[in-house]
């Protein structure tokens, strides 16, 4: 798993992980049930707190992308799990909306919108 920190940024540094945790489960770069390096491990690769990288997994953990093993650490959630399907739906609900309110804006009318999806849902 592969994390950058950009120390210049306005985005906290726990924001910034957890957002690049999420994207690499969301894009398959790391599979259901794989071993996520230990808070500690996290912690000392990154440079960081373990307080937050605690709060990083239990942030994730909470949105159901990762779960705890007692005594074996955190995994990255089966990809059946409840609150990540909800979780992805809530993002494209917003990606739609967002193409949506760019489609016309552009003046394109409801039916050149839908048309616009089709053709992406057939690539």
């Amino acid at each position: 798993m592969k994390i950058f920190i950009k120390n210049k940024s306005d985005v906290p540094i726990y924001e910034q992980i957890e957002e690049q945790i999420r994207t690499q489960i969301l894009e398959g770069q790391t599979e259901e049930n794989e071993q996520l390096p230990s808070i500690r491990q996290l912690a000392r690769d990154l440079k960081i707190s373990v307080i937050t990288t605690t709060r990083v997994y239990n942030d994730l953990a909470d949105e159901g992308f990762i779960i705890s093993v007692a005594g074996k650490g955190y995994f990255v959630a089966p990809r059946n799990n409840e609150l990540l399907r909800e979780r992805m739906l809530c993002d494209m609900e917003e990606a739609l909306e967002q193409a949506v309110t760019s489609g016309r804006n552009a003046g394109l009318s409801d039916d050149e919108i839908a048309a616009a999806l089709r053709k992406f849902m057939e690539e």
